[in-house]
């Protein structure tokens, strides 16, 4: 069984273990739905039901710093997802637990553990939540992404594996996008659910830019925003030389994401992990702008360490759009000085991170 708030290194530990144990059965319990107040299809919903592996939804809550009506929502939710994590492994009866955190992770992880099942799990960002480590005391093993996160966990359970990336960001072959090459390339995205923010400041400079680039947007689909179909909007505006130069979705999907990856001269994205060890291990320069009330400042500590190292820029979600207008036409200009910087980075971390953790899961 595997759950948890991070869908992308879950898919991708999916993907390696159905490639090496197809003799195996896969459940994944998550969210179905972006959040409880629209009826979206998550991200991780998505990609699951594409793998034809079983989906199980769970309604869990989370205690957030945050004071809202929406919090206290969450406070009622809390003995709802135990419940219904008793319910859920008592029907499915897993063998092993391997959860990537987050609230959703918990309850799975507590009812799990009182059954006797074994527990992993593994922690992507650079500061581990409160649930990651909670789930720690219980787990046999704890897997890291960064080696600065061990601290925070016992230090005989740590193992520093990495990120697992999904192997498709490497494949273009699939994809039937096609796009002028003579024209530098931008990738917008706010990851698997967007950000509205970026969108709002990406949005203000379309016209600009596609005078001059080619540019992959990804606005996620959250129904509140409806950011898809107010960019559509946008793009019919555009003359028709331009309009082609506009590729709008709200997610790609694995057979075009590595295509899109190795198109783009830059990527304008927030800073969580998951696109952090994607640009890594893609070399791609990258305009970072991070979630201001993301947990432990995680997104920006991640967004600093490239940045130190020359591999990428940071802007602020308050600031303007000319002036991210600017920045992407200076790290154009010098995209090969960013691209250079990586040649140390990538060495400091490893690529066969999915791997790595199921080799630990299968030796104990």
């Amino acid at each position: 069984m595997i759950t948890g708030g991070h869908a992308s290194p879950a898919i991708a530990v999916i993907d390696r273990l159905k490639a090496l144990y197809p003799q195996h059965s896969i459940v994944f319990v998550g969210r179905k739905f972006n959040n409880g107040q629209e009826s979206s299809e998550s991200f991780e919903y998505q990609e699951i039901q594409k793998r034809k592996i079983t989906f199980i939804n769970l309604k869990a809550g989370r205690i957030t710093r945050l004071l809202s009506l929406r919090t206290y929502v969450h406070i009622l939710l809390v003995p709802l997802g135990f419940l219904q994590a008793v319910r859920i492994l008592l029907h499915e009866q897993p063998d092993i637990i391997l959860t990537f955190g987050g609230y959703l992770g918990l309850p799975i992880a507590v009812v799990g553990y009182m059954l006797g099942i074994p527990i992993y799990t593994h922690e992507q960002t650079i500061h581990p939540g409160s649930a990651n480590r909670l789930i720690s005391n219980i787990a046999q093993k704890v897997f890291v992404s960064f080696a600065e996160s061990q601290t925070f966990f016992p230090a005989h359970k740590v193992v520093v594996t990495g990120n697992p990336v999904r192997k498709s960001i490497f494949e273009t072959r699939t994809s039937k996008l096609i796009i002028d090459k003579s024209l530098p390339c931008i990738y917008v995205t706010g990851g698997s659910l967007g950000s509205h923010a970026i969108n709002t400041l990406v949005g203000k400079i379309i016209p600009q830019l596609v005078q001059k680039y080619t540019v992959f947007h990804q606005t996620g689909n959250i129904s509140e925003f409806d950011d898809f179909h107010r960019f559509q909007k946008l793009r019919d505006t555009l003359p028709n030389e331009l309009r082609s130069r506009y590729i709008l979705t709200t997610h790609f999907s694995d057979i075009d994401i590595g295509y899109v990856y190795s198109a783009a001269d830059i990527v304008v994205s927030r800073s969580g992990a998951n696109t952090w060890f994607e640009l890594v291990f893609l070399q791609k320069p990258a305009l970072f702008i991070p979630l201001p009330w993301a947990a432990y400042n995680e997104q920006r500590k991640h967004a600093e360490l490239l940045a130190s190292q020359g591999a990428a820029e940071i802007f602020e979600q308050s600031g303007n759009s000319d002036d991210l207008l600017e920045l992407i036409n200076r790290m154009i200009d010098n995209k090969d000085a960013y691209e250079a910087a990586y040649q140390n980075i990538s060495k400091m971390y490893q690529s066969d991170a999915a791997d790595q953790i199921i080799e630990h899961i299968f030796a104990q």
